[in-house]
């Protein structure tokens, strides 16, 4: 017995009593899993509603309920039960019409005794991960608030707690933090659960913009004030008057307009180019960067006096590699957006995709976790997408032996014996579909050129979420 096989639950659905009791035994004893058993479709089915088993094996020829409406019925209630066909001989293309209707694989009795509890075991896996997908969609819900942002690590529920204690206040907030984890996000969660909110924030991306044309962005001009200035025009600090102004990535905002940015967060006023006058704004200002502030003050980049101005609050954002655990919540929450942004509506994450997504390092934090999964779901030909399609270009391609990975995948962060398995499930997934790519999405075509039976190569082709629909012209 077996310590993995504690706990899993396999429901046997035969007329056959000695192939039930044969099973129940193997099953039992080698595996420790958790048995039950039913002589016909509608006893089965009235032990999976009530018993939640994982994975059911069936038989198709029975009394009364066949295994075709079984399978259908049990897919109406529970969608993440994996099913399992057995089939007597000259009974195979019932089989592989029940694989249609959503058996997961078939076998032919008399069968080996390992091979079916391998092929449990797999289908174990694949139910435990349809399961935790499901659970991932109803905590994305529980755990998107107002603010905006996915997740429930300790780390970023501090960040979320302290923006909601400054979100009713006047005061200056500057927000740090790495590229990429969400500083205007967070800006925009201040302004939302303010009293200002019914008024829309004023954004200003600071480097985009040359300085001449920030000043008079920032602070508007009288017409005549400079060539070209032909109409008189409101600044952003009067259209945000009553409202919110985010200064994105400030630190790159010239010295000489810092010094007129003082002057706003000093007098709560602003002089646009060209006028003597000045103009009482009410403005609360926040502020954005990603970069170290206190050693452009030692260069003379940035006014000390500004900064202090800027810091009454500092919200920093976390990396993602300080909140690892939202990941696996992140990553679903972008796989259900471009799948809906690009007709994507069947994908569906692997568990050594989630791990790998876990592991690999984010230097782009947040934004590049996006931008992987969104390239993802463009590219990936099957229904799952894998560790091979979340790595790209990156660390998707073979060194000349074949069998190792580029330094930048996540491969060479585990041990070798994981590292081995994940290798080797990636060159099966990629030579499958570089077989059937060249073939058409032909079968028998792409399994003659592989040197395979076609029925070994289907066994591959399920084992693997390849489907040959994807590569037919």
């Amino acid at each position: 017995m077996t310590e993995q096989g504690k706990g899993k639950k396999v429901l046997i659905v035969d007329d056959e009593r000695d192939m039930l009791l044969l099973l129940r035994k193997v099953l039992t004893r080698k595996c420790g899993y958790d048995v039950k058993m039913a002589t016909s479709g509608d006893e089965g089915l009235a032990i999976a509603e009530s018993w939640a088993p994982d994975v059911v094996l069936t038989d198709i020829k029975m009394p009364g309920m066949d295994g075709f409406e079984f399978l259908r019925r049990l897919g109406r209630f529970d969608p993440t039960l994996t099913t399992i066909i057995m089939t007597g001989y000259g009974t195979i293309e019932m089989a592989v019409q029940a694989l249609k209707e959503g058996a997961y694989d078939f076998f032919e009795k008399p069968f080996d005794n390992d091979q079916i509890i391998h092929a449990i075991s797999r289908a174990i896996e694949r139910s435990m991960l349809l399961r935790e997908n499901l659970q991932l969609q109803y905590r994305l819900t529980e755990h998107q608030d107002v603010s905006g942002f996915i997740g429930k690590s300790k780390r970023l529920q501090q960040v979320l707690d302290l923006l909601e204690r400054l979100a009713p206040s006047r005061a200056t907030v500057l927000i740090r933090g790495e590229s990429g984890t969400g500083k205007e996000l967070a800006a925009r969660a201040l302004h939302a659960m303010s009293k200002r909110a019914a008024l829309p924030m004023v954004t200003v991306n600071c480097p985009a913009l040359p300085e001449h044309i920030l000043e008079s962005e920032l602070f508007g001009y009288k017409k005549g004030a400079f060539t070209g200035a032909d109409r008189d025009k409101k600044g952003l600090f009067l259209k945000a008057n009553g409202s919110t102004i985010l200064l994105d990535e400030i630190a790159d905002i010239p010295v000489s307009i810092q010094t007129k940015l003082l002057r706003v967060l000093q007098e709560k006023e602003i002089q646009p180019l060209g006028q003597t006058k000045t103009y009482p704004v009410d403005v609360r200002i926040l502020a954005s960067t990603n970069q170290d502030l206190e050693s452009k003050i030692e260069r003379g980049e940035f006014r000390e006096d500004l900064f202090y101005r800027l810091n009454v609050m500092t919200v920093t954002m976390p990396s993602l590699s300080e909140m690892v655990n939202d990941i696996p919540l992140l990553a679903q929450h972008f796989l259900e957006m471009y799948c809906m942004e690009h007709d994507r509506f069947d994908l569906e994450f692997t568990s050594d995709a989630l791990q790998c997504l876990m592991r690999r390092p984010w230097k782009g934090n947040v934004r590049e976790l996006e931008n992987t999964i969104n390239r993802s779901v463009l590219l990936c030909d099957g229904h799952t997408i894998s560790s091979a399609d979340l790595m790209g270009n990156e660390g998707a391609e073979m060194n000349r032996e074949g069998l190792l990975m580029d330094s930048k995948s996540c491969f060479l962060n585990l041990p070798y014996k994981q590292a081995k398995e994940e290798v080797l499930n990636f060159f099966t997934s990629t030579y499958l579909k570089k077989a059937l790519s060249l073939s058409g999405g032909n079968v028998s075509a792409a399994a003659r050129q592989c040197g395979m039976e076609r029925q070994a190569f289907q066994r591959l082709m399920r084992r693997y979420g390849v489907q040959s629909n994807e590569f037919r012209q």
